[in-house]
């Protein structure tokens, strides 16, 4: 058998010791939900603020109003006026520029007042990222149910969590590199976790085509290799538009495959999944629904979308919404709906405007809230969990399911990397099982046309 690289990296004592370790905690007594939930399934999409799709979601930490009116506004320079929100019936947008600058720019030391003259700075014909034809600045606008109803209907059915930030005040790169790692780091040479030091925001190109730079520091497949767990982390092929230079109308596409790491499909750049033989892992989409259908999905799946069904300005966010249902319906069509929990929120905010102010949790973030919603049996009923939550809460729960509550902790997987903190334990009070009644009779599956 093939041994890890945990394993030919300590003595044999180490590993038979670790393996011992998990032994005796799988025969403790199950939790309410290791005895339900046998899948986690991730479906990350693109882009989109929390105001942005939930502003004006009944009873959420939405757009402030008073009166019927809002009371927020954003300054526009270029007019010397202040921008209210307003609803944007137009299904593709454009967002803004959304590096750690520009996140640093909209959150303006908290007064969250940057968002327009952001834009204005990049983009002097007021047009945001990836222009659409005849487009003005909209961060300010927001949806409701008449453009994303699927998406309010999941909120009102299941659990919407209206303080979900992303992990990291920068762009998507990052953004997916902390959902299956909980850091982004530039390492100096391969299988040396040693050599990475924290690095926020770009990484290199070369005809706009993303360099195999050394991801060496430990993700959480890593872990889950350790303990025997399944996962799969499923690719729709096609292109990705975010673009190198953040000062760009547009950009070639980048394409995506199951085989090439790039901004949304970081995990072929691993170290890790590399050295523990399982890049196979990393598959087609065309794989989750099968396995869905089968009954055979993984006990953790990451789902991420090509361009065309991502959300990502200026794509139609219908066909997002019409690709994330599919996902949903795939699963609650199969015979593992019963035993799974699906989550699924959005990378980064792209320039769209929120008012809350990011947590300051550690040296590189949150950053700006996104939408979060939880769909299972076992979630409760039209419930806004308002808890302070990230990408780690994810990896938290994946962790207290499967692994004995073990964490991507350097100082204890066996791995060291020079991390600044151990994400998971940020915030002591995070759970996602807030968002669970195992108590309550399994809920039934609610199918939901793909364009409604």
């Amino acid at each position: 058998m093939k041994r890890s690289f945990f394993e030919m990296a300590q003595p044999a004592s180490v590993a038979v010791a670790f393996g011992a370790v998990l032994a005796a905690q799988t025969a403790l007594a199950a939790t309410p939900a290791q005895e339900h939930i046998k899948h986690v399934i991730i479906i990350m999409q693109e882009n989109r603020s929390f105001d942005h799709y939930f502003g004006t979601y009944p009873g959420a930490d939405g757009l402030p109003q008073s009166g019927g009116r809002f009371t927020v506004c954003v300054p526009d320079p270029q007019t010397a006026t202040c921008a209210f929100p307003y609803h944007d019936t137009s299904p593709k947008n454009g967002g803004g520029p959304h590096q750690h600058v520009d996140a640093l720019a909209d959150i303006d030391g908290g007064k969250m007042d940057g968002f327009i003259a952001n834009v204005e700075t990049y983009f002097p014909g007021r047009c945001g990222d990836h222009a659409i034809a005849g487009c003005g600045i909209d961060v300010m606008g927001y949806h409701d149910n008449r453009e994303i109803p699927n998406y309010w209907t999941y909120a009102q059915q299941f659990v919407l969590q209206d303080h979900m930030f992303e992990p990291v005040a920068a762009y998507s790169a990052t953004s997916h590199l902390y959902l299956v790692s909980e850091w982004a780091a530039k390492c100096a040479t391969h299988n040396v976790a040693q050599s990475c030091t924290n690095f926020i925001d770009a990484y290199p190109f070369k005809n706009n085509q993303p360099i195999n730079v050394p991801f060496a520091w430990t993700d959480l497949t890593y872990l889950l290799h350790r303990y025997g767990v399944s996962w799969g982390y499923y690719v729709v092929d096609g292109t990705e538009p975010d673009c190198l230079n953040p000062k760009t109308l547009s950009c070639v596409a980048n394409a995506k495959g199951a085989a090439t790491w790039t901004f949304w499909n970081v995990l072929p750049g691993f170290d890790t999944v590399k050295a523990d033989g399982q890049l196979s892992n990393i598959q087609s989409v065309a794989n989750f629904y099968a396995a869905a259908q089968a009954g055979t999905l993984p006990s953790v799946s990451w789902v991420v979308p090509s361009g065309p069904v991502s959300e990502h300005p200026s794509y139609d966010i219908r066909d997002g919404q019409a690709y994330v249902t599919s996902l949903i319906n795939a699963v609650m069509s199969g015979p593992e709906w019963s035993s799974s929990a699906i989550f699924v929120s959005w990378d980064d905010w792209s320039g769209f405007y929120d008012h809350v102010v990011p947590p300051a949790v550690d040296a590189n973030g949150y950053g700006i809230r996104v939408p979060g919603l939880v769909i299972s049996p076992y979630a409760k009923k039209n419930f806004i969990d308002h808890q302070v939550l990230s990408f780690d809460a994810y990896a938290k729960f994946i962790e207290n399911l499967f692994l004995g509550g073990h964490r991507l902790d350097p100082n204890k997987d066996g791995r060291w990397d020079p991390r600044p903190s151990v994400r998971e334990t940020l915030v002591p009070s995070e759970t996602l099982a807030n968002d669970f009644d195992f108590t309550q009779t399994p809920r039934a599956p609610v199918m939901l046309p793909v364009y409604p």
